[in-house]
């Protein structure tokens, strides 16, 4: 049985931070641990509402305390690109690092 990795929580260039994880006790697709490539992935406990977000929302009256799952990679991608890019943290294989770009 492989180990399971949990990423670092990701942290963008506006201050907008998520957790980004894909292993077998999350709510992703593949639903194993360390795949190749993850098509869907589990966003966890972001710092401000995100309406990009909002339709996998677990919990719509607490958008900040829930989980949301199996959101599309490119969802990831577009929110990551929206708040300006990651300046730490991870992602999941199969989504794209967008680091933020440095002045």
């Amino acid at each position: 049985m492989s180990k399971r990795k949990l990423n670092q929580q990701v942290v963008c260039a506006d201050g907008f931070t998520m957790s980004v994880q894909a292993h077998v006790g999350a709510y992703c697709s593949p639903r194993i641990n360390n795949a190749q490539s993850y098509s869907e992935v589990e966003i966890g406990i972001p710092t401000a509402k995100e309406p990009l977000l909002m339709e996998y929302c677990e919990e719509p009256t607490d958008p900040t305390g829930t989980v949301y799952a199996y959101v599309p990679s490119q969802v990831v991608i577009n929110v990551i690109a929206k708040h300006g890019g990651m300046v730490e943290g991870e992602v999941p294989p199969g989504i794209p690092t967008l680091r933020a770009s440095s002045r």
